[in-house]
Protein backbone atom coordinates (compact mmCIF):
# COMPACT_ATOMS: atom_id res chain seq x y z
CA UNK A 1 0.00 0.00 0.00
CA UNK A 2 2.65 2.34 1.00
CA UNK A 3 4.70 1.70 -2.40
CA UNK A 4 1.66 1.96 -4.86
CA UNK A 5 0.82 5.83 -2.25
CA UNK A 6 4.60 6.87 -2.64
CA UNK A 7 4.12 6.04 -6.82
CA UNK A 8 0.52 7.87 -7.10
CA UNK A 9 2.28 11.02 -5.27
CA UNK A 10 5.72 10.90 -7.35
CA UNK A 11 2.95 10.71 -10.72
CA UNK A 12 0.88 13.71 -8.80
CA UNK A 13 4.59 15.59 -8.17
CA UNK A 14 5.58 14.58 -11.89
CA UNK A 15 1.93 16.04 -13.58
CA UNK A 16 2.25 18.88 -12.12
CA UNK A 17 5.66 19.83 -12.77
CA UNK A 18 4.58 19.56 -16.38
CA UNK A 19 1.78 21.30 -16.08
CA UNK A 20 3.57 24.17 -14.45
CA UNK A 21 6.66 24.24 -17.79
CA UNK A 22 3.69 23.89 -20.05
CA UNK A 23 2.26 27.08 -18.03
CA UNK A 24 5.30 29.00 -17.95
CA UNK A 25 6.07 27.82 -21.92
CA UNK A 26 2.93 29.24 -22.73
CA UNK A 27 3.48 32.60 -20.56
CA UNK A 28 6.89 33.11 -22.51
CA UNK A 29 5.60 31.82 -26.31
CA UNK A 30 2.85 34.46 -25.67
CA UNK A 31 4.51 37.44 -26.87
CA UNK A 32 5.25 36.27 -29.74
CA UNK A 33 2.34 34.71 -30.72
CA UNK A 34 0.29 38.45 -29.99
CA UNK A 35 3.32 39.75 -32.38
CA UNK A 36 2.19 37.54 -35.38
CA UNK A 37 -1.28 37.90 -34.76
CA UNK A 38 -1.19 41.98 -34.21
CA UNK A 39 0.75 41.69 -37.73
CA UNK A 40 -1.97 40.47 -39.80
CA UNK A 41 -4.49 43.38 -37.82
CA UNK A 42 -6.00 46.48 -39.32
CA UNK A 43 -5.07 49.70 -37.04
CA UNK A 44 -8.26 49.57 -35.22
CA UNK A 45 -8.41 45.59 -34.66
CA UNK A 46 -5.41 46.31 -32.77
CA UNK A 47 -6.60 49.19 -30.68
CA UNK A 48 -10.07 47.49 -29.61
CA UNK A 49 -10.95 47.06 -25.99
CA UNK A 50 -11.04 44.52 -25.53
CA UNK A 51 -9.23 43.05 -27.50
CA UNK A 52 -9.47 40.68 -30.68
CA UNK A 53 -7.31 37.30 -30.23
CA UNK A 54 -8.03 36.48 -34.08
CA UNK A 55 -7.74 39.05 -36.97
CA UNK A 56 -11.29 38.93 -38.92
CA UNK A 57 -9.09 39.50 -42.35
CA UNK A 58 -5.41 38.36 -42.48
CA UNK A 59 -3.72 41.56 -43.78
CA UNK A 60 -0.39 41.19 -45.63
CA UNK A 61 -0.59 44.77 -46.86
CA UNK A 62 1.22 45.59 -43.28
CA UNK A 63 4.49 43.91 -44.39
CA UNK A 64 4.64 45.14 -47.50
CA UNK A 65 4.01 48.78 -45.44
CA UNK A 66 6.64 47.90 -43.36
CA UNK A 67 9.71 47.50 -45.53
CA UNK A 68 8.43 50.48 -47.59
CA UNK A 69 8.75 52.18 -44.62
CA UNK A 70 12.28 51.55 -43.87
CA UNK A 71 15.50 50.41 -45.49
CA UNK A 72 15.19 46.86 -44.38
CA UNK A 73 18.26 45.45 -46.70
CA UNK A 74 20.49 48.31 -45.31
CA UNK A 75 19.65 47.64 -41.68
CA UNK A 76 20.20 44.05 -42.31
CA UNK A 77 23.67 44.52 -43.71
CA UNK A 78 24.50 47.14 -41.01
CA UNK A 79 22.86 45.07 -38.27
CA UNK A 80 24.68 41.59 -39.38
CA UNK A 81 28.07 43.71 -39.90
CA UNK A 82 27.95 44.61 -36.64
CA UNK A 83 27.75 41.35 -35.48
CA UNK A 84 30.14 39.91 -37.28
CA UNK A 85 32.87 42.63 -36.07
CA UNK A 86 31.29 42.37 -32.22
CA UNK A 87 31.95 39.01 -32.50
CA UNK A 88 35.78 38.73 -33.83
CA UNK A 89 36.88 41.81 -31.29
CA UNK A 90 35.28 39.50 -28.46
CA UNK A 91 36.54 36.75 -29.15
CA UNK A 92 40.19 37.81 -30.26
CA UNK A 93 40.82 40.86 -27.43
CA UNK A 94 38.49 38.77 -24.44
CA UNK A 95 40.97 35.35 -25.07
CA UNK A 96 43.47 36.95 -24.73
CA UNK A 97 42.88 38.77 -21.80
CA UNK A 98 41.18 36.28 -20.12
CA UNK A 99 44.46 33.89 -21.00
CA UNK A 100 46.38 36.66 -19.20
CA UNK A 101 44.07 37.01 -15.94
CA UNK A 102 43.66 33.24 -15.63
CA UNK A 103 47.42 31.96 -16.51
CA UNK A 104 49.67 34.66 -15.94
CA UNK A 105 51.00 36.68 -12.95
CA UNK A 106 51.83 40.32 -13.67
CA UNK A 107 52.09 43.35 -11.67
CA UNK A 108 48.81 44.99 -10.84
CA UNK A 109 46.81 42.10 -12.42
CA UNK A 110 44.53 41.97 -9.51
CA UNK A 111 43.84 45.92 -9.89
CA UNK A 112 43.02 45.19 -13.47
CA UNK A 113 40.63 42.37 -13.18
CA UNK A 114 38.75 44.48 -10.39
CA UNK A 115 38.08 47.28 -12.93
CA UNK A 116 37.05 44.79 -15.61
CA UNK A 117 34.34 43.24 -12.85
CA UNK A 118 33.52 47.22 -12.10
CA UNK A 119 32.75 47.63 -15.77
CA UNK A 120 30.47 44.72 -15.91
CA UNK A 121 28.66 45.78 -12.77
CA UNK A 122 27.81 49.79 -13.97
CA UNK A 123 25.20 50.52 -16.26
CA UNK A 124 26.16 50.88 -20.29
CA UNK A 125 24.40 54.06 -20.78
CA UNK A 126 27.04 55.65 -18.08
CA UNK A 127 29.44 55.09 -21.35
CA UNK A 128 27.43 56.46 -23.57
CA UNK A 129 28.41 60.41 -23.13
CA UNK A 130 32.44 59.42 -23.55
CA UNK A 131 32.19 56.92 -26.08
CA UNK A 132 30.02 59.38 -28.55
CA UNK A 133 32.53 62.23 -27.90
CA UNK A 134 35.61 59.78 -29.25
CA UNK A 135 33.58 59.19 -32.08
CA UNK A 136 32.64 62.48 -32.88
CA UNK A 137 36.39 63.64 -32.01
CA UNK A 138 37.40 60.97 -34.61
CA UNK A 139 34.58 62.19 -37.21
CA UNK A 140 32.99 58.70 -37.73
CA UNK A 141 29.69 59.15 -36.90
CA UNK A 142 26.74 57.05 -39.14
CA UNK A 143 29.26 54.18 -39.93
CA UNK A 144 29.77 50.67 -39.28
CA UNK A 145 33.00 51.08 -37.03
CA UNK A 146 30.80 53.83 -34.62
CA UNK A 147 28.09 50.62 -34.75
CA UNK A 148 31.16 48.13 -33.31
CA UNK A 149 33.39 50.65 -31.14
CA UNK A 150 31.62 50.14 -28.09
CA UNK A 151 31.93 46.19 -28.35
CA UNK A 152 35.63 46.31 -29.26
CA UNK A 153 36.45 45.39 -25.56
CA UNK A 154 34.36 43.28 -23.88
CA UNK A 155 34.05 43.27 -19.95
CA UNK A 156 32.05 40.23 -19.83
CA UNK A 157 33.71 38.72 -22.31
CA UNK A 158 36.88 38.86 -20.46
CA UNK A 159 35.72 37.77 -17.74
CA UNK A 160 34.00 34.76 -19.37
CA UNK A 161 37.16 32.85 -20.90
CA UNK A 162 38.89 33.95 -18.14
CA UNK A 163 36.45 31.03 -16.03
CA UNK A 164 36.88 28.56 -18.91
CA UNK A 165 40.92 29.21 -18.58
CA UNK A 166 41.19 29.03 -15.23
CA UNK A 167 39.14 25.31 -15.61
CA UNK A 168 41.80 24.05 -17.69
CA UNK A 169 44.85 22.37 -15.29
CA UNK A 170 48.14 24.57 -15.31
CA UNK A 171 50.17 21.33 -15.97
CA UNK A 172 49.29 21.78 -19.83
CA UNK A 173 50.76 25.05 -20.18
CA UNK A 174 53.74 23.81 -18.21
CA UNK A 175 54.16 20.59 -20.20
CA UNK A 176 53.97 23.16 -23.84
CA UNK A 177 56.67 25.19 -22.18
CA UNK A 178 59.07 21.89 -21.57
CA UNK A 179 58.01 20.99 -25.21
CA UNK A 180 59.91 24.39 -26.24
CA UNK A 181 56.20 26.63 -26.92
CA UNK A 182 57.03 29.99 -25.84
CA UNK A 183 54.24 31.73 -23.94
CA UNK A 184 52.45 33.32 -27.41
CA UNK A 185 52.37 29.59 -28.76
CA UNK A 186 51.45 28.38 -25.78
CA UNK A 187 48.09 30.41 -25.66
CA UNK A 188 47.39 30.16 -29.37
CA UNK A 189 48.46 26.42 -30.24
CA UNK A 190 47.31 24.80 -26.81
CA UNK A 191 45.30 26.12 -24.85
CA UNK A 192 43.12 28.85 -26.92
CA UNK A 193 42.00 25.83 -29.26
CA UNK A 194 41.22 24.24 -25.78
CA UNK A 195 38.23 26.72 -25.03
CA UNK A 196 36.14 26.65 -28.77
CA UNK A 197 33.01 25.66 -27.06
CA UNK A 198 33.08 28.41 -24.69
CA UNK A 199 34.24 30.95 -27.60
CA UNK A 200 30.99 29.58 -29.26
CA UNK A 201 28.90 30.21 -26.27
CA UNK A 202 30.81 34.03 -26.00
CA UNK A 203 29.74 34.28 -30.20
CA UNK A 204 26.11 33.62 -29.45
CA UNK A 205 26.33 35.68 -27.12
CA UNK A 206 27.76 38.48 -28.18
CA UNK A 207 25.60 38.62 -30.99
CA UNK A 208 22.17 38.13 -29.26
CA UNK A 209 23.48 41.58 -27.08
CA UNK A 210 24.83 42.84 -30.06
CA UNK A 211 21.28 42.63 -31.78
CA UNK A 212 19.28 43.83 -28.59
CA UNK A 213 21.15 46.93 -28.58
CA UNK A 214 19.02 49.79 -29.16
CA UNK A 215 20.56 53.16 -27.18
CA UNK A 216 23.93 53.50 -28.59
CA UNK A 217 23.16 52.77 -32.46
CA UNK A 218 20.63 55.08 -32.18
CA UNK A 219 22.64 57.69 -30.65
CA UNK A 220 25.67 57.42 -33.13
CA UNK A 221 23.86 57.18 -36.13
CA UNK A 222 21.27 59.25 -36.98
CA UNK A 223 21.01 58.60 -40.90
CA UNK A 224 18.29 55.98 -41.39
CA UNK A 225 20.33 53.88 -43.92
CA UNK A 226 22.82 53.53 -41.39
CA UNK A 227 20.66 52.18 -38.35
CA UNK A 228 20.04 48.75 -37.25
CA UNK A 229 17.34 46.56 -37.02
CA UNK A 230 16.32 47.60 -33.48
CA UNK A 231 17.33 51.59 -33.91
CA UNK A 232 15.35 51.14 -37.36
CA UNK A 233 12.53 49.88 -35.52
CA UNK A 234 11.61 52.23 -32.64
CA UNK A 235 11.30 55.16 -35.61
CA UNK A 236 7.96 53.46 -36.42
CA UNK A 237 6.38 54.54 -33.16
CA UNK A 238 5.01 57.87 -33.20
CA UNK A 239 4.53 60.54 -30.93
CA UNK A 240 1.00 60.40 -30.35
CA UNK A 241 -0.40 57.52 -32.62
CA UNK A 242 1.31 54.07 -33.68
CA UNK A 243 0.31 51.55 -36.02
CA UNK A 244 1.05 49.13 -34.30
CA UNK A 245 0.22 45.99 -37.27
CA UNK A 246 2.99 47.74 -39.62
CA UNK A 247 5.36 47.95 -36.42
CA UNK A 248 5.00 44.29 -35.55
CA UNK A 249 5.14 43.17 -38.75
CA UNK A 250 8.44 44.87 -38.99
CA UNK A 251 9.55 43.68 -35.73
CA UNK A 252 8.72 40.08 -37.41
CA UNK A 253 10.78 40.56 -39.99
CA UNK A 254 13.84 41.90 -37.60
CA UNK A 255 13.30 39.11 -35.26
CA UNK A 256 13.91 36.12 -38.41
CA UNK A 257 18.03 36.72 -37.66
CA UNK A 258 17.74 35.77 -34.67
CA UNK A 259 15.95 33.01 -34.44
CA UNK A 260 17.86 31.26 -37.50
CA UNK A 261 20.95 32.02 -35.05
CA UNK A 262 19.49 30.05 -32.29
CA UNK A 263 18.12 26.95 -34.51
CA UNK A 264 21.59 26.97 -35.45
CA UNK A 265 23.51 27.90 -32.18
CA UNK A 266 21.12 26.38 -29.68
CA UNK A 267 23.46 23.77 -28.23
CA UNK A 268 26.05 26.50 -27.88
CA UNK A 269 23.58 28.87 -25.96
CA UNK A 270 22.46 26.43 -23.91
CA UNK A 271 26.17 25.21 -22.58
CA UNK A 272 26.98 28.49 -22.25
CA UNK A 273 24.04 29.66 -20.07
CA UNK A 274 25.24 26.50 -18.00
CA UNK A 275 28.89 27.63 -17.61
CA UNK A 276 28.25 31.05 -16.43
CA UNK A 277 26.10 29.43 -14.19
CA UNK A 278 28.33 27.02 -12.87
CA UNK A 279 31.01 29.47 -12.00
Amino acid sequence: MKSSSMGQSRKAVKALTYLFLILGALVMVFPFIWMILTSSKTVQESMLVPPTILPAQIMLDNFKDAIASLPFVNMYINTILMIVFRVICAVIFSSMAGYAFAKLNFKGKNLLFGIVLMQMMLPSQIFITPQYQMIAKLGLPNTIFALVFPGIVSAFGTFFLRQAYMGIPTEIGEAAYLDGCNQWQTFTKVMFPLTSSSIAALSVFTAVFAYGDLMWPLVVNSDLKMMTLSSGLSTLRGQFSTNFPVLMAGSLLAMLPMVVLYLFFQRQFIEGVAMTGGK
